[in-house]
């Protein structure tokens, strides 16, 4: 699946409710330049910005970022260290701005092997901005789909066993008001950026339905452009939820 080029109106069409970034190809930006994949990183920081930017000129409602994986512990600890500083100043640098500007941050995942003052910062932002609401930001952090819907489940069993609710009352719904995204709607649109075709345990439960486009741009490179060339492709599509459209009955 490729995306289709740039549309000159798309500033007329509605934007997606909800859009999901895969924020991948640091390394390999950094690689192509000969440059070290703590660069990659420190540029995809910059796209970050840009993308959230972007995302608010755009109207966008809420923008989920994956950028940090529960399987991204078997990393260096090098690089999974400059990973962990990078997240700690980029709250500490950007959240005077995310705050005037409206965001409201909310940090998907667990705090487990995380370090206390990382996690302190993360709290602190999310308390400051959660009455905010010009855009919601979910960044999915120390994140992996399938251990968010076991945490779900063991939840869910919990309250089975205390007898708080029966087995028939679980019901789609109620599954997703105990997932990391409670509250938020399914993403319509995920994006994965530099060339893979996969979704890599993110948000198995919530992309049900999502339309996905993937993009050979590298994470870094990634730009309100590409943001709208894929908000573009995302028109293109015929969405019809399981069900037939008038086009496709007839």
């Amino acid at each position: 699946m490729t995306m289709s080029p740039a549309h000159d109106d798309t500033d007329k069409l509605s934007v997606p409710a909800h859009i999901a970034i895969i924020m991948d190809g640091n390394g390999r930006w950094a690689k192509k330049r000969g440059l070290p994949r703590t660069e990659g990183h420190r540029r995809g920081v910059e796209a970050v910005r840009k993308t959230l930017r972007g995302a608010m000129e755009l109207g966008i409602g809420h923008l989920t970022l994956f950028s940090f994986s529960s399987e991204n512990w078997s990393r260096p600890a090098s690089e999974v260290s400059d990973l962990m500083g990078l997240l700690r100043r980029y709250i500490q640098r950007d959240l005077a701005e995310m705050h005037k500007n409206g965001v409201r941050l909310r940090v998907l995942g667990t705090n487990e092997n995380v370090a206390p003052d990382i996690v302190t910062t993360i709290e602190e932002a999310v308390k400051l901005t959660r009455d905010n609401t010009r855009i919601e930001l979910n960044v999915a952090f120390n994140y992996g789909s399938r251990q968010e819907m076991v945490r779900a489940t063991q939840a869910i069993a919990a309250r089975v066993a205390a007898g708080e609710i029966g087995v028939a009352e679980i019901t789609d719904s109620y599954i997703s008001d105990h997932l990391d995204t409670a509250g938020t709607p399914d993403p319509d649109l995920l994006i994965r950026t530099s060339g893979e075709k996969r979704i890599s345990n993110f948000l198995l439960w919530q992309l049900a339905y999502t339309e996905l486009v993937f993009t050979d741009t590298l994470w870094p490179d990634f730009s309100k452009d590409d943001l709208e060339t894929a908000i573009a492709d995302f028109h293109s599509r015929d969405r019809r939820y399981g069900g037939l459209t008038a086009q496709t009955s007839a």
